[in-house]
């Protein structure tokens, strides 16, 4: 059998690796000495390039030529429909059934039991699953027709600005996912594993395609603060996993500091910190010449790369150079720092800038109780400002090259979780049917895909699961989903794993 090709940064052989470090290292050393600055010399080398086939200039996180792959350097396997993704995650799982699945006839089902016929005996959370009843509870929300681009389509009243992108957006209404639970479910969307330790969607594209913009990182992720009952949120969600460090997310926060110790401390000057970092480097040089641990070189351009953001990213926050209209578009929260309006500007700053992942998450969503109050807030939050984020991408002619995401990690119950009333109820999680919208980037627009039975409780048409989804952004960004793998403890790894079929239906 065949050995199946793959980018990949591991040679099996380790003298391989020792020689070709040590090529590297001549390499710098050579410019160093001719340059007469150490890895500060090293880093003008940033204003190089490796060319891909593309024309595209692609750049390892250090702004050094990209570390060759198996076959050169980071590169798409073929010509890509996009070079960037803006992914919108909301923690909790939003309810479909009172945002984007409409099922009219739910109304005449109030309060009653859920038919053995829909729920099959299905596993059910240890929340519900001591209810003497699973009660019908249909949405006490409106839905508006938006004209898309076949024969319209519903959404809730909830998202009136959304309803305007109606015409960009593929709404998918038949995902499903393996995990009941947040953490493991967050955990498959972000990785492609319930279990921790993979590298995240963000990290592959990274190690996949390599960085377009040496002064800040591939991967950016922001955190907005919702209301009611928020889970956590851990670090390793944008993790590297085993790829190398440099592949991780870099998280911008709100207030003074985006990044934790980018700042120089008081009495600090930009000179000290350059001599610093070129002694941090010999050091550094000395340490992996004797360990030729991957992880020191990892180090090195992050303090490169952290040297670059000093300058980067205060240009990056600072909104006084965007027009009062476009603030207008946002919406009144943009002025907030931290607010998900303030973070979609950012992205869309940040696409200007090529960064290739950018990570939004909004927090919230979670509603088991009070369903109808928490998910008017939560809505009102990020309504206005995701519509404003696809319409400032498309009129600045930057939405077809850039594959946006919006989705949460499952769906909800049709039936109440506690006390059910028409104006109030709760719903559980739900794994086996959800909805998830896309736009930009190859995505045939103005479309709904998939269909769930009357319950919004099984898929009915169209099945798409994690890994189809992840398979086929992977394939609009130029990249085959079973080729690009690493290796690690003794097998090839893959976003997708072993699974993953090109959801053919949504792309233009």
């Amino acid at each position: 059998m065949s050995k199946q090709p793959r980018i990949s940064a591991t040679p099996a052989d380790g003298l391989e690796e020792y020689l070709l470090n040590m090529t590297r290292r001549r390499f710098f050393g050579a410019m160093a000495g001719s340059i007469g600055a150490g890895l500060g010399g090293a880093a003008l080398a940033s204003l190089f390039g490796t060319q891909q086939a593309s024309g595209a200039t692609i750049l390892a996180p250090n702004g050094l030529p990209a570390a060759p792959l198996a076959g050169g350097s980071p590169a798409p396997h073929f010509a890509p429909k996009a070079k960037r993704v803006i992914y919108m995650h909301m923690e909790g799982a939003p309810s479909q059934l009172d945002l984007y699945d409409y099922k009219p006839g739910l109304a005449a089902r109030f309060n009653e039991d859920l038919p053995d016929s829909i729920r099959k005996g299905q596993r059910i959370t240890t929340m519900t699953s001591g209810q003497d009843r699973l009660p019908v509870a249909p949405s006490k929300f409106r839905f508006d027709r938006y004209e898309n681009n076949e024969d319209g389509v519903h959404l809730s009243e909830l998202l009136p600005h959304t309803g305007g992108i109606a015409k960009e957006m593929c709404l998918i209404r038949s995902m499903h996912t393996q995990a009941i639970n947040h953490e493991p479910g967050i955990t498959f969307f972000q990785t492609g594993s319930e279990q921790p330790g993979r590298p995240s969607f963000g990290s592959w594209m990274s190690y996949g395609l390599g960085s377009m913009n040496a002064n800040l990182p591939a991967f950016v992720v922001m955190i907005t603060q919702g209301v009611g009952n928020m889970q956590a949120l851990s670090a390793r969600f944008w993790g590297s996993g085993f790829l190398p460090s440099e592949h991780q997310g870099c998280r911008l926060r709100s207030g003074r500091d985006p990044v934790l110790y980018l700042r120089d401390p008081d009495g600090v000057t930009r000179e000290d910190r350059r001599r610093m970092l070129d002694l941090v480097g010999e050091l550094n040089e000395t340490e992996f010449t004797e360990s030729l641990d991957p992880e020191v070189r990892a180090r090195l351009a992050q303090h490169e790369m952290a040297y670059r953001m000093q300058m980067s990213v205060p240009e990056l926050t600072d909104f006084s150079d965007e027009d009062p209209a476009t603030l207008e578009m946002y919406g009144p929260d943009v002025h907030k720092p931290g607010s998900f309006a303030a973070n979609c500007l950012l992205a869309r700053r940040l696409a200007e800038r090529d960064v290739r992942f950018i990570q939004l998450y909004m927090r919230g969503w979670d509603q088991h109780g009070n369903l109808p109050g928490e998910l008017s807030a939560q809505a009102k939050a990020v309504d206005q400002a995701q519509a404003a984020l696809v319409k400032d991408l498309k009129r600045r002619g930057l939405l077809d090259e850039t594959l946006v995401l919006w989705g949460g990690e499952f769906g909800r119950t049709v039936y109440s979780q506690g006390q059910l009333s028409r104006d109030n109820y709760g719903r559980d999680h739900h794994p086996r049917a959800f909805s998830v919208w896309l736009a930009g980037g190859g995505i045939k627009p103005g479309i709904t895909y998939g269909e769930t039975d009357e319950y919004s409780y099984n898929i009915v048409d169209k099945p798409v699961e994690v890994h189809d989804l992840h398979a086929t952004m992977l394939h609009l960004l130029g990249l085959d989903h079973k080729k690009l793998v690493y290796r690690a403890q003794g097998r090839d790894y893959r976003l997708t794993d072993v699974k993953g079929e090109l959801v053919r239906g949504i792309m233009a």
